[in-house]
């Protein structure tokens, strides 16, 4: 199965011709009266996003860099050198930590003013990263393995069986949840990685989202039109519904309210509420190829990998 970052690249041309979709919000323009879209450029091929408190995070993966944002007006902060092809970035509190898919390592960089701390190895072809508050999780898309690091040093604490090819990870405050893309789902014991469950019955899943409540995955299936999200319960994994998002679902975000939706075969963002998975209003256009999205805390960010930025929705 092809890895998503080789499905997605070659797709982004064919997305660029096709990306205007009827009734979907221009860029710029306001929704309903109460939501407004800035774009703002990146580095080359923007995939990943992080928020620090008060700045995004851009993870470029043609050029290497990072990208440092402020959140309230889109200034640019500064540009930042990464390791090859950086993939996804999570904040620890302090730091930004970043997978780099082609060294095999993660990147953990100063949030102040991203001087560069350590470069720690990981398992092969790292992608998704996520942190529990203490430790630093990294899903190895090469090895079907998830990386466990303590924050403070990166010192290794454990590596850990996963489903094949794992892309992304959420952490509902005990367990880590890892999204395959063998279309399974693994959940694994925080405290020592100890398998809690695999569920299967996905297509494709890419990103994965704990709400505070219940557990989302996004089915990439875009070549296979499923184009839905699916709720998990999170105390066993039973699957509490699937939904229809839009084309090409990829990544998630939630603002406590509702759950945001990035369907990167649309070139556009849905809003769906939790509760029943009702959708709500039209699509939200944005960029060409839109692989992420961050909250911080009163806007959406999401990059385009496409165009080389990113677009801040803000309600």
């Amino acid at each position: 199965m092809k890895t998503l970052r080789t499905i997605i690249l070659p797709l982004l041309f064919i997305l660029s011709q096709s990306l205007i979709i009827p009734g979907a919000l221009a860029a710029g323009a306001p929704l309903d009266g109460r939501i407004s879209i800035q774009t703002f450029p990146t580095g080359a091929n923007p995939n990943g996003l992080a928020f620090d408190g008060a700045n995004i995070w851009v993870v470029n993966f043609t050029d290497n860099t990072l990208t440092k944002l402020r959140a309230s007006d889109g200034a640019l902060l500064g540009t930042f050198p990464t390791g090859q092809t950086p993939n996804a970035a999570a904040f620890d509190g302090a730091n930004i930590w970043v997978t780099n898919v082609s060294d095999d390592t993660v990147s953990k960089l100063r949030a102040s003013d991203g001087a560069l701390l350590g470069t720690f190895p990981t398992g092969s072809e790292p992608r998704g990263i996520v942190f529990d508050g203490t430790n630093i999780w990294v899903a190895n898309q090469g090895d079907s393995t998830v990386t466990k690091l303590r924050a403070s040093d990166g010192a290794p604490r454990g590596t850990f069986p996963a489903g094949p090819q794992p892309v992304d990870m959420t952490f509902d405050g005990t367990n880590i949840w890892v999204s395959d893309q063998g279309d399974a789902i693994t959940k694994l014991r925080a405290t020592d990685g100890a398998a809690r469950g695999t569920f299967n019955g996905f297509n494709y899943p890419a990103g994965i989202l704990f709400d505070g409540r219940n557990i989302w995955v996004a089915n990439f299936g875009y070549i296979q039109n499923d184009d839905k999200v699916t709720k998990l319960r999170v105390r066993d994994g039973a699957n509490l519904g699937s939904f229809h998002s839009g084309n090409g679902p990829l990544a998630l975000a939630f603002d406590g309210d509702t759950l945001w939706i990035v369907n990167t075969g649309g070139g556009n963002v849905t809003r769906m509420r939790p509760s029943d998975g009702a959708l709500l209003g039209s699509p939200i256009r944005v960029g060409v190829g839109p692989t992420d999205i961050v909250f911080d805390g009163s806007s959406m960010w999401v990059s385009n990998s496409g165009d080389n930025t990113v677009s801040k929705i803000t309600k």
